[in-house]
């Protein structure tokens, strides 16, 4: 399954080395982030489970941009080590519902090719922020590269917001008339 956590692996130690953590030190970051991923999973799902999917993906975006400002001004150990968490938290939010979404959304005897597609863009949208990442740390350093990423994930959230809107649309003709005005009002 696609994550941003391969993504964020390299860029996560590369952060912690820059601000000093001993080289020795470094796999906590990655046990950190995952052990906070592992735990809010399984609540987070059930959470999913019982309100709107979207609202808890807005949660998890939220924490995304959170994370990448923390990591981008971390000067520190302290901020750092706080920056993995809600990077952690992003991705407890993020991973399941957006399976679940998938598996919602597409039709039961095409559900395979929509996970194949979804990792497929996943994969190539992967390979260009890396690379976009990649450039970003060697010419403007980790500040740059965080920030970048919490601009991206602001745009991401500003999406979601905007099909969470249409959705809404697509449920209620009244609330319909009150998305519409409300997406026109802005």
């Amino acid at each position: 399954m696609f994550t941003l956590a391969r993504f964020s692996e390299a860029f996560l130690i590369l952060k912690a080395q820059a601000v000093g953590i001993p080289v020795f030190l470094m796999p906590l970051v990655l046990v950190t982030m995952n052990v906070i991923y592992a735990l809010t999973s399984y609540p987070v799902g059930v959470l999913s489970d019982r309100i709107d999917r979207m609202t808890v993906l807005v949660v998890g975006f939220a924490l995304l941009i959170a994370a990448d400002v923390v990591l981008g001004f971390a000067a520190g150990w302290p901020a750092v080590a706080f920056g993995v968490v809600l990077w952690g938290l992003h991705m407890g939010f993020t991973q399941g519902p957006l399976a679940t979404l998938i598996a919602d959304t597409a039709p039961p005897e095409l559900r395979g090719t929509a996970f194949g597609v979804f990792n497929l863009f996943g994969g190539v949208a992967l390979l260009v922020a890396s690379i976009v990442a990649g450039l970003l740390w060697d010419n403007i350093g980790p500040k740059g590269t965080f920030i970048a990423g919490a601009m991206f994930a602001t745009f991401a959230l500003a999406g979601l917001i905007a099909i969470r809107r249409r959705a809404a649309c697509t449920s209620s003709s009244n609330q319909c008339e009150n998305a519409g005005r409300l997406v026109t009002a802005t």
